[in-house]
């Protein structure tokens, strides 16, 4: 009388700790140009301090990383942005 692994209830989600595979979000919907002048998404490539994200943590992949780090210098440049943030968002 060995129980199958389909007669097993899990108590918990058998998905926990399982990562989701990191993507590049400009490559996925096709977006060819960052915009300084947006700063409404260029924050969401910093922390509460003002800082850049790593490419790790956001999944972007190393030329459009760039190109936002780029466009995150131009728009802090020009007063869009903070250099220093404290409790940014």
């Amino acid at each position: 009388m060995a129980a199958s692994r389909e007669d097993v209830k899990f108590l918990s989600n058998p998905k926990i700790g399982l990562k989701r595979k990191k993507y590049c979000r400009f490559r996925k919907f096709g977006i060819k140009y960052i915009d300084y002048k947006d700063p409404d998404f260029l924050i969401q490539f910093i922390n509460e301090q003002g800082k850049l994200l790593p490419r790790r943590i956001t999944g972007n992949s190393l030329k459009y990383q760039r190109r936002v780090s780029t466009a995150v210098k131009r728009a802090r440049h020009l007063g869009m942005l903070p250099f220093i943030g404290d409790l940014l968002k």
